[in-house]
C-alpha cells in the first residue's frame, strides 16, 4: 500500500515526463514567430559568419532594437538629459530600476511619464516606442546624431509633449522582420491603433527579411555539408534587376505609398505592386525631398544613369556591410562607367584634377539635402538625394572651394 506523503511525491513526478517530453519536441520546432519555415538569423552566422558579424553594424541592422540600457544614444547625464519647450513645459530622460524614462512636466510638476521600450533608428537619429497595453505609441522627444542633442519628435506640437502618436503596421514593416497584429486591448480612443503581440516581434531587418524563409536551407546545408551550391533560398543574383529593385522599393518607395496589405509577407520575386502601390511618376518626385522615408525607388529609376544601363541598388550597395559616408568608394563605382576612356565622362574632368574628381562625384551628382521625415530638415540631418543628376549650385560649391584652397 502506497502511503499518503509517497502518493503526493508519485503525483509530482508523474506530470513530469510529460512537461521534459513537451520541451524536447518544442525544442525541435521553429522558435520563429513568423513559423516553422523560418530559422531566426543567428542559424545563418554558422555558415555565413563574415558577412553576419559584417551585417550587426548596418543601418539595416539597427532599424529597431529593444530599448536597454546602452543603446538610447541620448545622454540621461544632469543638464544633459532636458527637452525644454518654454519656460512651463519640459521632458526629462531618467534612468531608474525599472528602465528608462520619459518624463513630462508643467510648471514643475511630473504629468507622464513612459518608458523606452522600442528603439527605432541609430544611424541619423533614433526615436523611441512605448507600450501601452499591447499598443506602441512613439515617445515626444527623439535624437538627432550629427547634434547630439535630443529634439522634439518630428510634426508633434512644438510647445508640449505629445505621447499619443500611435504606431502603426506600417511602421514597423519597414523597421521590423515580423509583428503579429492582434486587437488593440484598450478602447480606440484614436483612429488607426492597431495591437500587436509583444512576444511576435521579430526587431531589426534581418536575414530572411531580404531572403526569404530559410529553415529548408539551413537543415539541407547542415545535412550536406560538402554541398557548395546554395538549396532552398532564392539567392539574390538569381533575381531580375526588377525583382532586386522591387526587393529594396519594399521600404525604399515612400512613406506615402499607400500599402495594401502588410509587406511582412514580401518574398524575394513577389510582385511589389501586391503589396504597396508605388508612385514611379518623375514627375512627381521632388528631387530635394529626400531621405529614408522619400521614394529612393522612383528617384534613382528617374536618372539616365539608371536608364542607360543596367543598374540596380545592389551595384552601388552591399547591404552586409557597413559603407556608411565612405563617399570615394562610391565615387569609385560611378567611374566604372564614367571614366576618361568614356563618352559617359564628366563634363568637369577637363577643369578639375582627377582627384578632385573621384572624391566629388556623389557631393556633385547626389548632393545631400537636409531630410523632412527623420528629423525636422532645420535640425541638422542630411541625406543623400538617389536622383543621380546635374546641380549646377553644388558644382559652384566645388568651384568656390577649389578656388578658395588655391587663394591659400
Amino acid at each position: 500500500m502506497i502511503k499518503p506523503k509517497a502518493l503526493r511525491f508519485l503525483v509530482f513526478l508523474i506530470p513530469f515526463p510529460l512537461v521534459l517530453m513537451q520541451c524536447l519536441t518544442g525544442s525541435k520546432q521553429s522558435a520563429d514567430p513568423r513559423g516553422p519555415l523560418y530559422a531566426g538569423s543567428v542559424s545563418c552566422a554558422a555558415c555565413h559568419k563574415n558577412n553576419y558579424n559584417s551585417y550587426l553594424h548596418t543601418a539595416h541592422f539597427v532599424a529597431s532594437r529593444p530599448a536597454t540600457d546602452g543603446l538610447v544614444q541620448g545622454s540621461f547625464n544632469k543638464g544633459l538629459s532636458e527637452f525644454i519647450f518654454n519656460p512651463h513645459a519640459k521632458v526629462i530622460m531618467t534612468k531608474t530600476d525599472s528602465g528608462m524614462y520619459q518624463t513630462s512636466y508643467v510648471n514643475g510638476r511630473p504629468e507622464l511619464a513612459r518608458r523606452f521600450d522600442v528603439i527605432f533608428g541609430g544611424v541619423k537619429g533614433q526615436t523611441y516606442a512605448y507600450w501601452l497595453a499591447n499598443e506602441l505609441f512613439q515617445l515626444p522627444i527623439s535624437y538627432v546624431s550629427n547634434k547630439h542633442s535630443w529634439i522634439n519628435s518630428p510634426g508633434y506640437d512644438s510647445t508640449r509633449a505629445v505621447f499619443e502618436r500611435a504606431v502603426n503596421t506600417r511602421c514597423l514593416d519597414c523597421h521590423m522582420s515580423y509583428a503579429k497584429q492582434e486587437a488593440p486591448e484598450l478602447p480606440n480612443f484614436y483612429s488607426g491603433i492597431e495591437g500587436f503581440e509583444k512576444t511576435s516581434l521579430v526587431f531589426s531587418v534581418d536575414c530572411e527579411r531580404c531572403h526569404g524563409p530559410a529553415a529548408r536551407h539551413v537543415k539541407f546545408q547542415t545535412d550536406n555539408p560538402t554541398e557548395k551550391k546554395a538549396k532552398f533560398i532564392v539567392t539574390f543574383n538569381s533575381l531580375t534587376r526588377e525583382q532586386k529593385i522591387n526587393m529594396c522599393a519594399v521600404c525604399h518607395s515612400g512613406s506615402g505609398s499607400p500599402i495594401i496589405k502588410p509587406t511582412f509577407g514580401f518574398k524575394p520575386g513577389d510582385t511589389l505592386s501586391k503589396f504597396i502601390v508605388v508612385n514611379s511618376n518623375p514627375v512627381n518626385i521632388n528631387y530635394k525631398f529626400l531621405d529614408v522615408h522619400g521614394n529612393q525607388k522612383a528617384l534613382l529609376e528617374s536618372s539616365k544613369c539608371f536608364i542607360n544601363s543596367s543598374l540596380d541598388c545592389s551595384t552601388c550597395h552591399n547591404t552586409h556591410v557597413n559603407d556608411r559616408d565612405k563617399l570615394t568608394l562610391y565615387a569609385a563605382k560611378c567611374m566604372t562607367c564614367h571614366s576618361k576612356e568614356s563618352h559617359f565622362q564628366c563634363k568637369m574632368t577637363n577643369n578639375l584634377s582627377g582627384t578632385v574628381l573621384t572624391n566629388n562625384c556623389i557631393s556633385c551628382h547626389m548632393p545631400a539635402f537636409p531630410s523632412h521625415t527623420i528629423v525636422a530638415g532645420q535640425q541638422g540631418a542630411l541625406v543623400h538625394t538617389h536622383h543621380i543628376g546635374i546641380y549646377p549650385e553644388e558644382t559652384q560649391k566645388i568651384l568656390a572651394y577649389i578656388k578658395e584652397k588655391k587663394a591659400d
